[in-house]
C-alpha cells in the first residue's frame, strides 16, 4: 500500500460491507474511511503548502482523486457535522447552529442519519472523537467514544488514545460490516477554553511541565516568519505566529492518521478500504470560517478507493459538496437511498462516478450552502449558490452587523485587527472591519476574474440575466429542502391549513 506517516485534524468515517459477486460467486469486502477535519483548510502538502509537514496525508493524496473544488454547505461545525451525516443542510434537519452548551441546537428526532440508516442494514456504526451534534435518537452509534463521555482533549486530540479506541472498536466488529467515524478535534482552536494550552492546543502533550505527554505524538514547532498566509488573512507577525501554531496542530493530527490507518491496516482492512479525506468548514481566521466565501466554505478533498485505481494521484475540477457524502455512502454500501429515505429529500450526488473518469461537460454543475447560526447570538442566514464561473450569497439579515464569534474574537490575529482600525493605523488586511461587518442582500462575484470576492456584481446592469438565473435556481434549492427561510426577508412563508398544498410567500412590503 502507501507508506504511513504523520498530520492534522480530521475525522474519519470507516465503512465496510460484504457484496455478493454475482458473476463469480466470491464475496468482496468494500470498508470505507471518511477523514473530516475540524476547522480545516488546505495546510497540506497535497496542495501545495510546502512549509506544514503532513506526510501521511500526501501519501494518502497520491493513491487518491484529489478534488480542487470541494466545498462544505455550511462554514459552521455543528450544521456541517449534521449535514455530513443526513446529507441535509441545517434548515433541513434542524441543526440551525452549535449542538452543546447554552446553545442547545438539536437536529429532528426523525431525521434519517448514517447510523440509523446502517444499522437498519446490519452494519455496525462507531465513533470515536468529536460528535457535536444531536439528539442521540437521531444519530444512534453502536459504539461510541466522544466529548459526551470522556474528555475531548483525550479523544479528540490525544491520537495515542484515538488509536487504542480504533483498535478496540476494530477487534470488536470482528466480520460484520462496519461504519467508523474518527472525528480528530485538531486544528480546532482551544485559547478561549483552555487558554493553558495556547492558542489552539499546540502545548497539549508536548511533554512540557503541567501539559502532559502524548506517547506517540511528535511535536513540530514552526517558525512565525515563514509560514504561508493565505491571502484573505493579514500578512502580520500577530497572524502568522497564530498559523504557525496551528500548524503544530495539523502535524499532530497527521501523525494521528497515520496511526489510524496503521490500525486499520493491521486488522486487515486497508486494502480493501474507501477512504474520503475532507473537513467540516473553512479555518478560524478573517473571512473564515461562519462566511460562505471560498475561504470559509472550501474544503481539501481527496478519495482513495481500492476498486478504482484509474485516477489515482489525479485531480478533479467537478464541483462536489459534503451534501455528497451521505450518497457516495449509499452507493458504496449499495443501499438504495430512494427506499431508505423517505421523507428528507437528497440534493447531493455520488462522488464515485469520478472516481471513474471527469465529467465532459462542468458548466451547469452548482453546490449550495445554507448558514443560519454559530454561536445563539450569531443570527445571520446566508444561502449561496456556486457555480464554476459565479457565486451568489444571499444575506437574508443584511440589516445587522455580520457577527464574531467568541474564540475567533479572542484570538491574536483578529484582536490585532481590531486594535489597529481602533487606532486607525493599517491593518494589513484585504478588508476593512467596516465593509466585513456591513454587508448588502445580494453578493454575486466573477470567481474567473475575481476569486477573492470582493468585487459585487450585484445591480450591475449587465449581470441582471446572470444574478435572475441564480436566483432562481437557489430559490429552486431552497423549496426541494423545505427552507423555512425561503420568503425571507421580504415576505412571510404561508404554508399551512389553507396554504398547505399551494404554499405562498407573502409581501411584507418592506422593500423602502
Amino acid at each position: 500500500m502507501w507508506k504511513l506517516a504523520s498530520h492534522w485534524l480530521c475525522w474519519f468515517l470507516i465503512f465496510t460491507y460484504v457484496v455478493k459477486d454475482v458473476k463469480t460467486e466470491f464475496k468482496t469486502k468494500r470498508n470505507a474511511l471518511l477523514i473530516v477535519a475540524d476547522d480545516g483548510g488546505f495546510e497540506i502538502g497535497a496542495y501545495r503548502n510546502k512549509i506544514c509537514q503532513t506526510p501521511n496525508l500526501d501519501d494518502l493524496a497520491k493513491n487518491s482523486l484529489i478534488f480542487n473544488k470541494a466545498f462544505t454547505s455550511v462554514s459552521s461545525c455543528s450544521p456541517s457535522r449534521s449535514a455530513i451525516l443526513t446529507g441535509t443542510p441545517s434548515h433541513q434537519n434542524g441543526m440551525y447552529g452549535l449542538h452543546q452548551g447554552v446553545n442547545h441546537f438539536d437536529s429532528f428526532n426523525n431525521v434519517e442519519s448514517l447510523p440509523k440508516i446502517l444499522k437498519k442494514n446490519n452494519i455496525r456504526t462507531g465513533i470515536i472523537g468529536k460528535k457535536h451534534v444531536g439528539p442521540a435518537e437521531a444519530y444512534p452509534f453502536d459504539y461510541a467514544q466522544t466529548e459526551e463521555n470522556n474528555s475531548i482533549l483525550q479523544v479528540g486530540r490525544n491520537i495515542t488514545h484515538i488509536k487504542l479506541l480504533t483498535r478496540e472498536f476494530l477487534n470488536s466488529t470482528l466480520d460484520k460490516p462496519f461504519f467508523l467515524y474518527v472525528a480528530f478535534h485538531d486544528p480546532h482552536r482551544c485559547g478561549h477554553t483552555n487558554p493553558e494550552y495556547g492558542q489552539f492546543c499546540e502545548k497539549f502533550g508536548n511533554g512540557e511541565e503541567g501539559m502532559g505527554v502524548i506517547q506517540d505524538w511528535q511535536p513540530i514547532d514552526y517558525q512565525w516568519d515563514e509560514v504561508q498566509v493565505p491571502y484573505y488573512v493579514p500578512n502580520t507577525e500577530a497572524a502568522r505566529r497564530d498559523i504557525s501554531a496551528q500548524y503544530t496542530t495539523i502535524s499532530r493530527l497527521d501523525q494521528g492518521v497515520g496511526l489510524v490507518l496503521k490500525e486499520l491496516e493491521n486488522a486487515g482492512h486497508l486494502n480493501d478500504t474507501l477512504i474520503i479525506y475532507s473537513s467540516d468548514n473553512g479555518i478560524p481566521f478573517p473571512n473564515g470560517r461562519t462566511n460562505l466565501y471560498d475561504s470559509g466554505i472550501a474544503e481539501p478533498m481527496f478519495i482513495f478507493s481500492p476498486l478504482h485505481k484509474k485516477r489515482r494521484n489525479q485531480v478533479t475540477n467537478s464541483l462536489s459538496s459534503l451534501l455528497d457524502l451521505v450518497p457516495t455512502l449509499l452507493d458504496w454500501y449499495e443501499i438504495n437511498k430512494t427506499v431508505i429515505i423517505t421523507k428528507q429529500i437528497l440534493t447531493g450526488k455520488s462522488l464515485l462516478p469520478l472516481l471513474v473518469k471527469e465529467p465532459a461537460d462542468t458548466s451547469k454543475e452548482a453546490v449550495f450552502a445554507s448558514h443560519n447560526l454559530h454561536e445563539i447570538t450569531m443570527y445571520y442566514p446566508m444561502r449561496m449558490i456556486r457555480t464554476q464561473r459565479y457565486k451568489l450569497i444571499h444575506n437574508i439579515n443584511y440589516g445587522s452587523s455580520f457577527p464574531i464569534d467568541q474564540d475567533f474574537y479572542l484570538s491574536p490575529t483578529f484582536q490585532d485587527i481590531l486594535n489597529k482600525t481602533k487606532a486607525n493605523q493599517p491593518t494589513g488586511w484585504f478588508k476593512t472591519l467596516k465593509n466585513y461587518y456591513e454587508r448588502p442582500e445580494w453578493e454575486l462575484y466573477d470567481l474567473k476574474h475575481d476569486p477573492s470576492e470582493v468585487i459585487n456584481l450585484a445591480g450591475k446592469p449587465n449581470m441582471e440575466d446572470t444574478l435572475q438565473e441564480l436566483k432562481s435556481r437557489l430559490i429552486d434549492w431552497q423549496g426541494k429542502t423545505e427552507d423555512p427561510w425561503i420568503c425571507a426577508p421580504h415576505a412571510v412563508l404561508e404554508d399551512k391549513g389553507y396554504y398547505k398544498n399551494n404554499s405562498l410567500c407573502m409581501d411584507l412590503d418592506n422593500l423602502w
